[in-house]
């Protein structure tokens, strides 16, 4: 299939991708990822091995369109849980107490 990634086109198939991946180590995933075989690469990588570009030239999301559009499972940065607040000592007997009954 042909893609639109930094303004060039490029003839990407299934098997050319994995062709293209096989022997590169995936780096740290800090951000979207792709899985492709058994190993799961950062967008950013797969894009520079395919197009053979500076990382800065394409968009996560150009790679990511083109990667879902051949089948590949791409997984978005979850945003992280919001730490909980841990209560005092009081603040948690008061909160088993319940509030007080308005008369």
């Amino acid at each position: 299939m042909r893609f639109v990634i930094a303004r060039f086109p490029f003839d990407l198939t299934r098997s050319g991708v994995l062709e293209s991946m096989k022997g590169i180590k995936p780096e740290q995933i800090n951000g979207e990822s792709v899985i492709i075989g058994r190993r799961t690469y950062p967008v950013k990588q797969v894009g520079q091995v395919l197009t053979r570009q500076d990382r800065r030239d394409f968009s996560s999301g150009e790679v990511l369109r083109a990667m879902t559009q051949l089948g590949f499972t791409c997984r978005s940065l979850t945003p992280a849980a919001a730490p909980q607040r841990t209560l005092s000592p009081l603040q948690q007997a008061s909160a088993m107490l319940g509030t007080p009954a308005v008369a």
